[in-house]
């Protein structure tokens, strides 16, 4: 026997009309939602898309062909050219080995006579030279004085070049590291990796500060406020900075507060000058910094290959820029007693300075602009009523 519910027959007829019923759109979506839909997508995608969109990008992307063209182009093929060096020989025949090493193929030396060996040691501690050749006059047995610690690569290859020098007029000569890196510091690097994070410093801070929630385009006292700001940073960055440098590796050690000074010089070169920049061109300013402190500075700066080495647009350019500069004046004061300091320490200042000047400069500009086009809109008309 077969039991039935009270309302079987109605679920089995709702169930076979159900399963019989032609295929349909989709219950509570009409055409005209659909339609909205895709026109939503559209829209949203036009907004999303705009030209000044497009413009961001094409700047990232040439932003990024430039760094590799940069860093490629300066580091590809390392070249010696007019190498310093010192000449200690008898002077009767200084004058012709002067000669004859500033006349080799490509120009690789510039050859300088010193009166005499001591001469020529004291011309590459106090950086007028690079490497200094003293000659025997007495016998066949030459020395090469080099500084490895202003840079190994020039080092490397000033002694290349003396080998060959010494092979083809069959001499011996032997090589004399008379100023090494510290033991920690590796090939001498520490320096350039050092400047690097200060410059970095300073200019991504001055960054956040002019994107930070809530900031407005730079009037004179929010200029005034923000390089205020800068100070107090600049000063711990310095002191951080010589810190990890010193006591934490031990890397350039003895040197502490005067690369605790040299940092903070560094920092507000970079931060007043990336300020500036971008009060003054805005977002395009931003990239400028970057153009002028990673693409086109990093790769000139001497940390990595100096200025003897590299093409001439990088070394010429190098020392101009906070990198190359604050690198010069890391060596120069760890290694060489502060010798040939001065131009660093004036172009650093420079950037310092005038940095600062140029960003309130730049702001008060806008003011003035934004007065005058509120000046110029025309007034609401009066009799203007609303609906």
């Amino acid at each position: 026997m077969q039991s039935r519910s009270p309302d079987g027959g109605f679920i089995r007829v709702c169930h076979h009309a159900a399963m019989t019923a032609p295929a349909g759109p989709p219950t509570g979506i009409s055409a005209a939602e659909r339609g909205a839909k895709s026109s939503g997508f559209a829209a949203e995608f036009k907004d999303a898309v705009t030209l000044r969109a497009f413009g961001l990008v094409l700047g990232v992307l040439l932003v990024q062909l430039a760094f590799v063209a940069s860093y490629v182009g300066a580091f590809h093929s390392p070249t010696p050219h007019r190498i310093r060096v010192a000449v200690a020989a008898p002077q009767q025949v200084s004058g012709k080995i002067v000669a004859q090493l500033d006349g080799l193929d490509g120009a690789p030396l510039r050859a300088l006579a010193a009166p005499d060996a001591a001469a020529a040691r004291q011309w590459v501690l106090t950086r007028k030279t690079d490497a200094a050749f003293v000659f025997d006059a007495t016998g066949t047995k030459d020395t090469l004085l080099v500084a490895s610690a202003g840079g190994p690569s020039v080092s490397q290859t000033a002694t290349q070049i003396a080998q060959k020098i010494e092979a083809a007029q069959k001499r011996q000569i032997s090589v004399t590291d008379i100023r090494p890196p510290n033991a920690k510091d590796g090939r001498g690097m520490t320096p350039f990796y050092l400047v690097l994070g200060w410059v970095i410093g300073g200019y991504l801070t001055a960054t956040i500060m002019g994107m930070a929630a809530g900031s407005r385009p730079a009037s004179r006292p929010r200029t005034l406020i923000r390089l205020a700001a800068l100070v107090p940073y600049a000063i711990v960055s310095g002191i951080a900075g010589a810190v990890i440098v010193g006591p934490v590796f031990d890397a350039l050690s003895g040197h502490f507060w005067v690369l605790s000074g040299i940092g903070a010089l560094i920092v507000l070169a970079a931060g007043t000058t990336a300020l500036a920049l971008q009060t003054l061109l805005g977002l395009l300013g931003t990239g400028v910094v970057i153009l002028l402190f990673v693409v086109l500075g990093n790769p000139s700066s001497g940390g990595v290959y100096p200025a003897p080495l590299l093409p001439s647009f990088w070394s010429t350019i190098g020392q101009a820029l906070p990198p190359g500069a604050g690198t010069t004046l890391v060596r120069n004061t760890v290694y060489f007693s502060g010798h040939a300091t001065a131009p660093a320490l004036w172009v650093l200042g420079s950037y310092a300075v005038g940095g600062a000047v140029l960003a309130w400069a730049a702001s008060w500009w806008r003011e003035r602009r934004q007065k005058v086009s509120e000046a110029t809109e025309p007034a609401p008309d009066a009799g203007a009523t609303t609906g």
